[in-house]
């Protein structure tokens, strides 16, 4: 039983491309059943399980055409209630995706939202005679998509087939209180919820977003006497250090905590190849963590989810030191202040895939992107481009072994040379540290129950400490290239990914130190 959420590690389950149990190319629950052994073993003792709700696909799930109904590909509700039972029998908690800014355009309130202007669900969504401002659509484009049936425009922050609701009208938020009540009483303990501050809108504004009434939204779906308990954190990329405390304050009852992309928004955009200066990754992660504590809730701490390119191809090295940052990049994971999660393969060092022909892509951003740019730069750039920094790196299909299936996604382009069968095996185990680094901090309350502080960050390394009472340890995480190594006194090493501690710290080195002299009393 968990005391205390820090004490959570997540694991972010993409269920299509996680294990595919029937060979139909799709991954499905009792793909995912099959893997909780590996999950337990791997430490964990929380999942979040991305959408695996009837939807067209337009958007890989995130286009939901029934909040209640599961895709017949990933399973049915029988399969779903006994994997969730299967989690908590081991130990594992499971919360779900809650995709609360839009649906699919198949959704039966849009169908009938656009059969006429009177239809008792046209206000479950955003119709406008003309577009109010000048707002544009995440995937490329306006944000604001003409429909000739009745002649106005709706609103679509994302793909002309997800559809804004309309959180202005009490009906639609009676009826996500109805969805959250739905799978709570499956037995799930809580929500991921999906780009949250996009629910209230401010339509003067040149920012969709974080409109005016977000909060007493936020409050009136979670601040319920049957949510009091469950865990929930919000995609919202507007968080800041101003307003972090509106959402997380236990006494607003609003989240439990938010994810912040400062740390991960340092380019100008996902198809900048330019890889972002680690110095600068841990800067930002370092803040946040102060930002946080002294709110008093817990942190999210993370480099990889479904839309993000693969850490380690996106700041560290994947070929020469791929072990090397990937175990390090887990350190730096793991031992902050706050609530891991890692994301499917994470864990054996995945990276991002490599295709050369956009057929073999099938992410809406991706495919929106070069549709707009196709023709106006070269292909070979264009397609670099879109390799680094595409969605589909972290969907493809789990490599279990090096042996690749039809699958619907392109394959994995290094599942030879990377796979889950493969590093289990290795004497230089991604997956094997990840287990040390997890049983550390199950192992000592310094990482869930200490303080946070940033020692020193130079242009070659982050050394940062974690304390509670007489015991101390101080991670060192090393960059790209070998530098003179800090000077930790009286301390001996607990963890390290080189076989070795010198006067030099060489590319991508984590070393854990605990002082000396400074033992807990075990209990």
């Amino acid at each position: 039983m968990l005391k205390t959420d820090k004490e959570r590690i997540f694991y972010q389950i993409y269920p299509k491309s996680f294990c595919d149990s029937n060979g139909d190319g799709v991954g499905d629950f009792r793909g995912i059943i099959s893997k909780i052994p590996y999950l337990k073993e791997l430490g964990i003792n929380s999942v979040w399980i991305s959408p695996f709700f009837e939807s067209p696909g337009v958007d890989s799930g995130y286009d939901i055409s029934d909040y209640r109904a599961i895709d017949p590909q990933i399973g049915t509700m029988d399969d779903f209630e006994e994997m969730v039972s299967c989690f908590h029998e081991n130990g594992i908690d499971a919360i779900l995706d809650f995709v609360a800014n839009h649906t699919s355009t198949e959704h039966v309130w849009f169908k009938e939202s656009e059969k006429s202007k009177d239809n008792p669900f046209r206000n479950y969504y955003i119709w406008r005679k003309t577009p109010p401002n000048e707002w544009e659509s995440t995937f490329g484009g306006s944000a604001w998509e003409y429909d000739e049936k009745t002649g106005e425009y709706y609103l679509r922050s994302f793909a002309k087939e997800q559809a804004d609701l309309n959180w202005e009208n009490p009906k639609v938020r009676q009826e996500m209180q109805a969805v959250v009540d739905f799978w709570l009483e499956k037995g799930v303990n809580g929500f991921r919820c999906d780009v949250l501050d996009l629910i209230s809108k401010d339509f003067s504004s040149p920012i969709n977003g974080s409109g005016p009434q977000l909060h007493p939204y936020i409050r009136e779906l979670f601040g319920r006497e049957n949510c009091k308990n469950i865990f929930t954190v919000g995609e919202c990329w507007s968080a800041t250090k101003e307003n972090a405390q509106l959402f997380c304050d236990k006494n607003r009852k609003e989240l439990t905590t938010v994810f912040a992309f400062q740390h991960l928004c340092l380019d100008n955009g996902r198809f900048y190849i330019e890889k972002p200066s680690l110095k600068t990754v841990c800067e930002r992660m370092s803040k946040w963590q102060k930002v946080m504590a002294d709110i008093g809730a817990p942190a999210t701490v993370f480099l990889e989810n479904h839309d993000q390119a693969r850490s380690v191809s996106r700041f560290a090295d994947d070929t020469k030191y791929r072990f090397e940052s990937a175990t390090a990049l887990g350190g730096l994971l793991l031992l902050h202040d706050g609530v891991p999660f890692l994301y499917q393969g994470q864990e054996i060092g995945f990276t991002n895939s490599y295709h050369t022909d956009i057929s073999e892509f099938d992410d809406a951003e991706t495919l929106g992107y070069y549709g707009i740019e196709h023709g106006k730069t070269d292909e070979r750039s264009l397609m670099e481009k879109i390799n680094f920094g595409s969605r589909d790196n972290p969907r493809h299909m789990i490599a279990w072994t090096a042996e690749t299936q039809e699958a619907w996604i392109a394959p994995y382009s290094r599942q030879k040379e990377i796979n889950v069968e493969k590093d289990l095996s290795s004497e230089k185990s991604v997956y094997a540290f990840y287990q040390s680094l997890i049983a550390l901090r199950k192992k000592e309350k310094c990482f869930t129950e200490g303080e946070f502080q940033d020692v020193e960050l130079t242009d070659g390394y982050y050394v940062f400490k974690r304390a509670l009472g007489e015991k101390e340890f101080f991670i060192v995480f090393a960059f790209g290239k070998e530098c003179v190594a800090p000077k930790i006194q009286n301390a001996k090493v607990v963890l390290n990914n080189y076989n070795d501690v010198g006067k030099m710290l060489q590319p991508y080195q984590l070393i854990v130190y605990q002082k000396k002299g400074k033992r807990e009393d075990e209990k």
